[in-house]
């Protein structure tokens, strides 16, 4: 198994295929000190059926701008999953560049508490995502 800042690191330099994100199209651009930034260019395939990019695409990119700041925060032997996520939407997009930031806001022993905004081009708060995280550690607890 592949450590997660390892795929950070690879996925950043082109050498890690980053799976469900590269079929949406995200592009990883920074990861470091539990933040993360992401990218990628909406257009008609993430559309739903009203002509806006469906929501689900936009969690996505939330949610892995969040897994980006978890993985960059965890030390040797340590892994992560995701236990609860929240999304807010609050303005339609149809096309263009979108970006996703996300920090860790609260880091504890089993658990942490990310959030992360999404913007369109003009820099416009698109939606807003939260999430809690448990931490694995190597020993099993």
């Amino acid at each position: 198994m592949v450590e997660l800042k390892e795929y950070l690191g690879g996925w950043l330099e082109g050498r890690i295929e980053p799976g469900v994100a590269g079929l949406v199209g995200m592009r990883l651009i920074s990861a470091g000190g539990g933040e993360a930034r992401l990218e990628m260019q909406a257009g008609p395939q993430h559309h739903n059926p009203m002509g806006i990019v469906h929501g689900g695409i936009l969690c996505d990119l939330a949610d892995a701008a969040m897994g980006g700041a978890m993985a960059s925060s965890l030390e040797e032997g340590e892994t992560f999953s995701t236990v609860e996520l929240q999304m807010n939407y609050f303005r339609p997009v149809r096309q263009g560049p979108l970006s996703a930031s996300a920090r860790m806001v609260r880091r504890g022993r089993t658990t942490a508490y990310l959030e992360s905004e999404v913007l369109d081009a003009d820099g416009q708060l698109v939606a807003k995502g939260s999430s809690c995280c448990v931490i694995r550690h190597a020993r099993g607890d």
